[in-house]
């Protein structure tokens, strides 16, 4: 039987299989004598064990399409970042910060602004056209009013998502309303092995339905970009492709050469102010660390 782990804690993987059964696995030893670690998202073959307990064991780690490195876990599809529109409102050099990780691991992301229901028509404009132009699809919702969340739905269908945003913006109250049984099934799992379940963050998928998938990420205040150049930085900002090659100089950094292309564009509205800024933020953090 095949089926996908959802969940890895304390040498015990969670295995949401073919028959729609959750199997709690260990894994066999020869992976730890072949140095590979079973992932939350990977696919994997299973032996039933005992039905009645719905025990099992991992056979066989089926081929990755993916990897991520933060977190750790395979087979995703595509991003969701969520911030808030308002209260609190969006840290732009955060949720930029977050766009070029996903960039950097070649993932699909959207991104959705929760409370859309406290904003103004022109409140959500201005964060639609600053993203939008970057290529990324923006949506805006209410779980408190129960608006735009059918929409999101349907983007779910069929993917394995991973969902991460800052503290306070509504992350949690949007999974159990996609997923209820989301709180109630942590407890069961964590009741059983002993564990409470605030004694560590782990990742965790939901089953949303047979094909579907949802992960829930910690909630972050700030990202690192430790393992970039200066020079790469741009590469990470899709929407200065579409200039790369117009610049007088080879290898334009759209800090501070002149004719450069991006800078025009930027002077023509093209570029989004907020999106520019935060480049030449996270261009000077690079630059003015130190290397150990």
């Amino acid at each position: 039987m095949q089926g996908k782990i959802i969940k890895g804690i304390a040498g015990f993987y969670y295995v949401h299989a073919g028959d729609g059964q959750i199997y709690e696995c260990k894994a066999r030893g020869i992976f730890r004598k072949e140095n590979v670690k079973p992932l939350v998202g990977d696919m994997v073959e299973l032996e039933v064990l005992d039905e009645a307990e719905n025990e099992g064991s991992i056979r066989k780690i089926l081929p990755r399409k993916s990897r991520l490195i933060r977190p750790a876990v395979a087979n995703i599809d595509q991003a969701l970042v969520i911030f808030a529109v308002l209260k609190p409102e969006p840290n732009f050099n955060l949720l930029d910060r977050f766009l070029i990780m996903m960039e950097q691991q070649d993932l699909p992301c959207m991104i959705c602004f929760n409370k859309s229901d406290i904003a103004s028509e022109r409140e959500r404009k201005a964060l639609q056209s600053a993203y939008e132009t970057c290529g990324y699809q923006v949506l805006f919702i209410s779980v408190k009013e129960r608006e735009g969340l059918e929409t999101l739905r349907a983007l779910l269908q069929g993917k394995t998502t991973t969902v991460a945003g800052p503290s306070g913006v509504g992350k949690s109250s949007l999974i159990n309303y996609l997923h209820p049984q989301a709180a109630m099934e942590t407890g069961a799992i964590s009741e059983k092995i002993d564990r409470g379940k605030h004694t560590t963050r782990h990742s965790e998928l939901f089953v949303l339905d047979r094909d579907s998938y949802i992960m829930d990420t910690p909630g972050f205040s700030s990202l690192q970009l430790f393992d970039m150049e200066k020079e790469d930085l741009k590469d990470f900002y899709p929407e200065f492709r579409n200039y790369e090659g117009g610049c007088r100089f080879r290898g334009c950094a759209h800090i501070s050469e002149p004719d450069c292309r991006v800078k025009a564009a930027l002077a023509e509205g093209k570029i989004s102010d907020v999106r520019y800024h935060n480049y030449t933020v996270l261009y000077e953090e690079l630059k003015n660390r130190r290397k150990y």
